[in-house]
């Protein structure tokens, strides 16, 4: 029989953790997360991460499985889900890989480009000068020095403005220069879905979900990583808003607008790169039944 992997993608704030939870309940299979944001152990309540219930009701892996002290790449990533999931495929013939992060998953889709390594000291200080310059300084460099990635990439993002750079200076090579290079076939075969959700309804749920971040403790979570502002894994949208905050730069309103506004910015851009590159994913209401999720999973 042939190893199938669903992958489920979605904006943040879709729900897709709950359905992912109900096709693998279902299905008698295992979660496997491609969430970026909640790989790390030292980040909950910002990252919304999936209840200790939820992970007691189905396994799940890549859940806060790091440090916020390890840098781990994409490449790191898509190694390991590979021998996860080739691990898992000797005794199970579905799983579910779940996440908002475009890039992680297709890696283990698809594959992805493979880059030289970039020392540590060159990501120091490509953090202390996005945390001192801003990331339009960030942004004109790499225009500079690979303007043909600049024009595809979304500057706004900073891990990936951050990303690239940090090749673009360990291989003195364009970053744009190692991308399109031939993949590994994949050992399964992917059944894709995507949650389908009104960009009204998107909006009011990360809003409110804001607001129970902040009432679950957020603030007190982003004091503690806050000695740590410079790390890649704290550039990010609910903690960057907060340590602005404690720098005295802006108040606790304007914190908590902007993180409302950053994070619906960032569900926008999520929709864009699945209406991109994920054209052939069945669509899936927020809301759906079990009739309907039934309806759509493989046989």
């Amino acid at each position: 029989m042939n190893k199938t992997l669903i992958t489920l993608s979605g904006p943040t704030a879709s729900n897709k953790t709950s359905i992912a939870i109900r096709i693998a309940k279902v299905l008698g299979i295992e979660i496997f997360s491609c969430d970026s944001r909640q790989f790390y152990e030292e980040m909950t309540i910002g990252t919304a991460v999936p209840t200790a219930a939820e992970r007691k009701e189905v396994p799940h892996h890549f859940v806060q499985h790091k440090s916020i002290h390890t840098p781990y790449s994409v490449g790191q990533f898509e190694s390991d889900a590979i021998d996860k999931l080739s691990d898992y495929f000797k005794h199970n013939d579905i799983a579910i890989l779940v996440g908002g992060s475009g890039l992680y998953m297709h890696s283990v889709v698809h594959g992805i480009d493979q880059f030289p390594t970039v020392p540590e000291e060159i990501r120091l200080s490509l953090g202390k000068r996005l945390q001192t310059n801003g990331l339009e300084d960030l942004q004109k460099e790499l225009q500079t020095l690979d303007p043909k990635y600049f024009i595809k990439v979304d500057i706004k993002n900073p891990s990936r403005v951050l990303r690239a750079l940090g090749v673009c200076l360990a291989a003195g090579k364009p970053y744009s220069s190692y991308l399109n290079k031939k993949k590994p076939p994949r050992p399964f075969v992917v059944h894709p879905l995507s949650v389908d959700i009104p960009k009204a309804q998107i909006y009011d749920r990360i809003n409110n979900r804001v607001d129970q971040m902040i009432s679950a403790g957020l603030l007190l979570e982003a004091e503690r990583l806050y000695p740590h502002r410079e790390l890649n894994a704290l550039q990010t949208v609910g903690y960057k808003e907060l340590f602005d905050f404690f720098d005295e730069n802006i108040d606790m309103n304007q914190a908590i607008a902007q993180i409302k506004q950053n994070t619906r910015n960032y569900a926008k851009r999520q929709m864009t790169w699945i209406q991109r590159k994920e054209p052939d994913a069945q669509k899936i209401s927020y809301t759906c039944s079990d009739e309907k999720l039934m309806s759509v999973l493989p046989n």
